[in-house]
């Protein structure tokens, strides 16, 4: 990886200032193909399982699939509440097999992803006043850094970006810190590496990118955690059924659950840092 690579890419101008949620989780990725969504609903499972309330909302305003993974045919989506037909808590769809709640995206509407930032600004408004009704938010982003993006990204508390031992994840991560740092994210980005072939290549992973980001940009994003490649990551996308649920025992759910022990400690620091504001 190097500077030539991304230096086309033109920087960002910061966002407005406006409230933050302190429990909402964003994730997010440069390039698709990463495992961004398995990772998102793997995250709301586990914690789930260790007792929070759990709200999953698919951001991946045009694409999404987070209904599709779980087999889900919602009735009311997204598309609802950007359309005024309904308030952002009436499209709530509890996932009871998982424990935790889902707000489905519409898969296949473009023009959803084009909205006015007047309708993206009332979407991220209800959703920093919803996310108060529950202890987690995780929000799954589409891929890339478009103006939908940042805006969710820069309302989480923290965002977990994903990526794989790819050239062109790497890369494409690489360009998503660059722009985060340029529009006053940098701070919150936290790396997790997923299909790692084994948990020292993970790290090579992530040392790959954090030498870029030290090199050029000077930043040194942490690690939130690695996820290792297992052939029954696969099997529980095809049955449409969670990791946790179809194989708690494999080596990717466990990881998952370790990230989810990190992830509510970070919560609970946001809401501290929070309070005292």
């Amino acid at each position: 990886m190097n500077e030539k690579t991304i230096e086309a890419t033109k920087p960002l101008s910061a966002p407005p200032q406006f409230k933050r949620g302190p429990n909402i989780i964003a994730v997010a990725s440069g390039k698709g193909g990463v495992g961004k969504t398995w990772f998102s609903i793997t995250l709301s499972h586990a914690l789930s399982k260790m007792g929070k309330k759990v709200l999953l909302f698919d951001g991946d305003l045009g694409l999404a699939n987070v209904d599709v993974q779980l087999g889900l045919m919602p009735k009311r989506d997204l598309n609802d509440v950007i359309r005024g037909r309904l308030g952002m808590d009436k499209v709530v769809q509890e996932y009871e097999d998982g424990g935790f709640d889902i707000i489905a995206g519409r898969s296949g509407q473009a023009s959803l992803s084009a909205l006015p930032s007047q309708r993206l600004a009332l979407l991220r408004d209800q959703l920093v006043d919803l996310a108060q009704s529950y202890d987690v938010v995780i929000c799954d982003l589409g891929a890339g850094v478009d103006r939908t993006v940042r805006m969710f990204s820069a309302t989480a508390s923290s965002t977990l970006l994903i990526t794989t031992d790819e050239p062109t994840a790497l890369t494409d991560a690489y360009a998503f810190i660059k722009l985060g740092n340029a529009a006053g994210m940098s701070s919150d980005i936290n790396i997790v590496v997923n299909m790692a072939s084994s948990l020292s290549e993970g790290e090579k992973t992530y040392k790959t990118l954090l030498k870029a980001c030290e090199n050029f940009l000077r930043l040194s994003p942490p690690m939130a955690g690695l996820v290792r490649q297992d052939p029954k990551v696969k099997d529980t996308i095809r049955s449409q059924t969670p990791i946790l649920i179809r194989s708690p025992h494999a080596e990717a759910a466990g990881d998952v659950q370790k990230i989810a022990l990190r992830i509510w400690d970070t919560i609970q620091s946001s809401r501290r840092k929070a309070a005292q504001a």
